[in-house]
């Protein structure tokens, strides 16, 4: 069986995404099943460059799982003919400047999302990939969870009726960083380095109601930082200055209304980090990161409102479990490895880009109807 290789410039590999997910779980996963099989029968095997900014921390990654190629210059990195591929793991402050300059190398891009910190200057790099002509995409891993997944299979078999309503819930306490470590870096809050919730899980928030439940046509929101001072890596204080807790109201086609709360200032007290919950005429189901569980309408019960007696029903109880019926893979793999056919042999692959510019415009929309109070329509967007 013929064997093609594909050199992959990873950028940002010493964070914490970036490695857990994109190097280790995914592509030296892929490199440990015997790489990717095209349609042509082709096997596809993923040959990483490393790059970041510490070459102490490069050296310990690439001694760790045996790899040999790793730089701290990026543009270095660009410029070996046997690289094919730039991937895109940094903050997002510094995603705009090293995407245009792997374009310029031609190089395929996939990246981290959100693909830009504005709408225009997203644009911007899908008009100048499509320009030169390369393959290009945005994660978008929540798509390819084992309980979004089921729902979006209940979606398509019309499960749920007319849908009336979905209420997502997601987040969790990221401590301050004073007396317990924070599990999350420090960029995150503040504005002025690409931090916030709402730039970040709007993006996320977009393609999931986009892709499984109907578009997104109008935003409201509401942001707030709940926690004021963090103290960061290094133990020092800083004032948070970005949004650390969103609470959007999304109108989807068909009237649909969306309710979703993000926060990284909230206690958990549900089954799973994310939850949505969807209702339809015919029926409900709540499906988190590997759940989907529902309830159809010829199961639901008649609960009686009396705030005199205790609760004697077990709700939870009343509600089925939808099966597996399939093994699932880690979303993020599953994703590379349908970018990686997408570049060998122009496999199918509908997250380029302009899909991560969605992302951004409803980011953009949900900070200016925070700011202004008001609700805002989020208009198609033409390539």
């Amino acid at each position: 069986m013929a064997r093609r290789s594909i050199g992959i410039v990873m950028n940002g590999v010493t964070g914490r995404m970036g490695y857990r997910q994109h190097l280790l779980r995914s592509i030296l996963a892929i490199r440990e099943q015997g790489g990717v099989r095209t349609a042509e029968g082709t096997v596809l095997w993923p040959e990483p460059v490393l790059v970041g900014r510490s070459e102490t921390k490069l050296r310990e990654l690439a001694e760790r799982h045996g790899l040999t190629a790793w730089t701290t210059d990026l543009a270095e990195a660009l410029a070996r003919p046997d690289t094919d591929v730039y991937f895109d793991a940094q903050v997002t402050t510094a995603r705009v400047e090293a995407i245009r300059a792997a374009v310029a190398a031609g190089k395929h891009v996939y990246t981290e999302k959100p693909i830009s910190e504005d709408l225009d200057e997203a644009l911007a790099l899908a008009r100048l990939a499509e320009e030169a002509g390369i393959k290009h995409g945005v994660v978008q891993d929540k798509l390819f969870l084992p309980g979004l997944l089921k729902l979006k299979r209940l979606v398509d078999g019309g499960f749920f009726g007319r849908i009336l309503s979905v209420r997502g819930e997601f987040g969790y306490w990221v401590f301050e960083g004073d007396w317990q470590e924070a599990q999350r870096p420090s960029w995150n809050y503040r504005a002025e380095d690409g931090g916030g919730i709402i730039l970040d899980m709007f993006c996320h928030w977009r393609y999931v109601l986009d892709g499984v439940i109907a578009p997104v046509r109008s935003v409201q929101a509401l942001g707030a930082t709940h926690i004021g001072e963090r103290v960061d890596e290094h133990g020092k204080p800083y004032e948070a200055t970005a949004d650390d807790a969103a609470y959007g109201i999304f109108e989807l086609e068909g009237g649909i209304v969306a309710q979703v709360n993000s926060s990284w200032a909230t206690r958990v007290f549900r089954d799973e980090l994310v939850e949505f919950q969807v209702d339809g005429t015919e029926g409900s189901a709540v499906a988190g990161l590997r759940r989907c569980r529902v309830q159809h309408r010829s199961m639901t019960p008649k609960p009686v409102w009396n705030p005199d007696l205790p609760a004697t029903e077990d709700f939870r109880s009343q509600w089925q479990e939808i099966p597996d019926n399939t093994e699932f893979d880690n979303g993020f793999k599953t994703q590379w490895e349908m970018f990686l056919r997408h570049v060998a042999d122009d496999g199918p692959f509908p997250w380029d880009f302009y899909a991560g510019a969605r992302g951004v415009q409803l980011a953009e929309l949900g900070l200016r109807a925070w700011r202004e109070g008001r609700r805002l329509d989020v208009p198609e967007l033409t390539r």
